[in-house]
């Protein structure tokens, strides 16, 4: 290849950029309900996701990933113009990462799956033609803009309904929360192990069957319920707080347990999604290290992880607080209990979904799981300009990215063609 190692500096650089925009608006998007309810200030969010993220990238991201992202596009078709894939991947990286920094910019918390999922698809239906692009898979995001916020929202309803009945409508609320609370870090745990298990470490190669998975999910879970417990019993709870607010006590107990939730999601998020930042970059590498030779599938080498992982935290830092704002206080006004019940739904939608074949998005689970816990406080309790916005961004996402990727691939096909 002529150009190879221009290539390679123009890889790096985009992943980077996308990376960067991976975690001003998806990392965001998993830490805004532990900021938006008051359990951590953003400073801290930031340190928690910076060791958790890049943590679960690193350990967790991929040793092998799937290059032509999805299976949306047939790599056949791509067998003797491996340039074509190089553009490819160049231009799709470049325009999600555009369209995440626009959507960051306005504060909508969008899939960055769909956005690079539709960059593909709008090079591929240009460079290689329609029949290139496998519609079905299509058709199945587009199902889950509607299935899986609808599915986090009912089971945050439930949860926070849960809430209600076992301690916050009860005589004694403060002590039915020291009481109960320990038993939800304990799902915390379990369902946040269990997304890591058979989600991200599967990609390092560990065979762990399913049987093992949910036992290793439990005796996690059992683990962080007592570290859970420890840091309940060394709370100092002050009476006179609940005259301005009744439940500020019961809010700090829940406040423990939005830290747990945050780090586990955290690290969670950083082996399951460091792929759409990296993926693409791993395709170009593997078809220029080959020599022109097209595979489904390539090796990620360890240095595209940290690369990776840098980026996201990065990206957090300096530009994730927009994201953060609109999913912790925009949508709906969280406190620690309402915060967990969205953030351990949008969770244990993750679970069901990988367990069933679904393809659903994190942040559409997590956005559904805040409007749960918003209904359940009443349809007035809602920010409806809010949501309608975010669900109007999240339909422009996948021709945005199409519409941008075309643009870009023609653009380096003039330069380097």
């Amino acid at each position: 290849m002529e150009y190879a190692t221009i290539y390679i500096v123009l890889a790096v650089a985009f992943g980077l950029f996308m990376a960067w925009g991976v975690g001003a608006n998806d990392v965001a998007n998993a830490m805004g309900t532990s900021v938006g309810s008051g359990a951590l200030t953003a400073r801290q969010a930031i340190v928690i996701a910076a060791i958790f993220e890049f943590t679960g990238a690193y350990l967790a991201g991929g040793a092998v990933t799937e290059t032509i992202r999805s299976g949306m596009i047939d790599a056949n078709l791509l067998a003797g113009q491996p340039e074509l894939l190089v553009y490819g991947m160049l231009a799709s990286l470049l325009a999600a990462a555009i369209w995440l920094l626009v959507a960051s910019h306005f504060g909508w918390p969008v899939s960055t799956t769909h956005s690079i999922v539709g960059a593909i698809v709008g090079f591929a239906a240009v460079g290689l033609g329609m029949e290139a692009v496998k519609w079905g898979k299509i058709g199945s995001i587009v199902m889950s803009w509607v299935i899986s916020p609808a599915l986090a929202g009912i089971i945050a309803y439930w949860l926070f309904q849960s809430v209600q009945k076992f301690i916050l409508d009860t005589e004694n609320p403060l002590k039915n929360a020291k009481r109960y609370v320990p038993v939800y870090i304990f799902l915390v745990g379990f369902i946040v192990a269990l997304v890591t298990l058979t989600k991200g470490l599967k990609h390092v190669g560990l065979h762990i069957s399913t049987g093992q998975s949910y036992l290793y999910a439990v005796i996690t879970g059992a683990v962080t319920m007592l570290i859970g417990i420890y840091a309940i019993s060394r709370l100092r709870f002050d009476p006179k707080a609940d005259r301005d607010f009744h439940f500020a006590n019961v809010e700090k107990v829940f406040g423990v347990l939005m830290i747990v939730t945050a780090c586990a999601m955290a690290f969670a998020h950083g082996s399951n999604d460091v792929a759409n930042a990296v993926g693409p970059l791993a395709a170009i590498i593997s078809v220029i290290q080959s020599g022109g030779e097209v595979a489904s599938k390539a090796a990620m080498p360890a240095w595209v992880l940290l690369l990776g992982g840098i980026g996201i935290v990065f990206g957090l830092a300096t530009f994730g607080y927009k994201v953060m704002a609109t999913v912790g206080r925009g949508i709906t006004e969280l406190t620690p209990s309402r915060g967990f019940a969205a953030t351990l739904a949008a969770a244990g939608t993750v679970v069901l979904a990988s367990g069933t074949g679904l393809p659903i998005s994190t942040t559409h689970t997590l956005v559904g799981g805040v409007l749960g816990v918003g209904l359940a406080r009443g349809i007035a309790a809602l920010n409806l300009e809010v949501v309608r916005a975010i669900f109007l961004s999240w339909i422009v996402t996948l021709p945005a990215g199409a519409i941008l990727a075309i643009v870009f691939f023609f653009l380096l096909k003039g330069i380097f063609g």
